[in-house]
């Protein structure tokens, strides 16, 4: 069998992606906090408290707040050398999840926990998040290309003295044939004279020449048919924002120096 795309596991997780989004882009979290908040909820419905994100997922925004706050409290808990005192509980999530759980109990199971927070970061956070993560770390994903870019996102807070790292790839740009597809179903079939994946194909002489390049690629150089549709595209905004099969594309202006031709990136 082969292993799920991207968008299917979007899917599959599509009420914690919900629960993230509303982690860092409404209540403003950081992306590291966000992160070990998602973790420890997955560690913890992983340990037998099952249906964790579809019960949060239904509460009302001020509670899920409340939850991420004491989910706060727990891998704290976890990271401490110091075992939490008798006073220290986590009422609310005791009572959405309808089990007796403390902090505590928590620290009891301490070693276990970070392993299991670890492996949730790193196998699932890092692959259903990235597209999210890319919004609120702009500064270290732009949107287009940057020569000598690494890939991955820079997460502030990692790597953690407890967790460890997460690597979070910035979401690739698919196949060419991904890029003309999303742009010809939009704007029309003609509308697309050519894609190049990559920096090395634009002196190229076939305009499909690197269409099939197997490599993942973070940019793209899209040829129009003309500034009409780069018009129709950008809606007079210098960036926009494009999705297909679970990865989200930025389309801007370009200027080729060298031949003075209009492109799109």
């Amino acid at each position: 069998m082969s292993p799920p795309t991207l968008d299917q596991l979007h899917t599959y997780h599509a009420q914690e992606r919900v629960i993230f989004s509303k982690l860092v882009l409404q209540f403003s979290s950081s992306p590291s906090e966000s992160l070990l908040v998602m973790a420890t909820w997955f560690w913890l419905e992983n340990f037998g408290f099952e249906d964790i994100f579809a019960t949060i997922f239904a509460l009302p925004d001020r509670l899920i707040a409340s939850l991420a706050n004491e989910a706060v409290s727990c891998f704290r808990c976890i990271e401490s050398s110091d075992p939490p005192n008798g006073f220290d509980q986590i009422p609310l999530t005791s009572r959405y999840l309808q089990k007796q759980i403390s902090l505590s109990m928590i620290y009891k199971y301490r070693y276990t926990a970070i392993a299991g927070i670890k492996t949730f970061l790193n196998t699932i956070c890092s692959r259903i998040f990235s597209d999210i993560l890319a919004q609120v770390l702009p500064y270290s994903s732009p949107p287009y290309f940057v020569p000598g870019f690494h890939p991955s996102l820079i997460i502030p807070g990692f790597p953690h003295p407890t967790f460890g790292n997460i690597n979070v790839m910035r979401p690739d740009l698919g196949s060419g044939a991904e890029v003309k597809e999303l742009f010809t179903n939009i704007f029309g079939e003609k509308c697309v004279v050519g894609v190049y994946m990559r920096e090395d194909c634009v002196s190229s002489p076939n305009i499909f020449a690197c269409n099939n390049d197997q490599q993942q690629s973070l940019f793209a150089k899209l040829v129009l048919d003309s500034v009409v549709t780069v018009d129709r595209i950008l809606e007079g905004e210098k960036l926009q924002k494009f999705r297909i099969n679970g990865k989200h594309i930025w389309a801007r202006k370009y200027n080729d120096k060298k031949d003075g031709r209009t492109c799109f990136t």
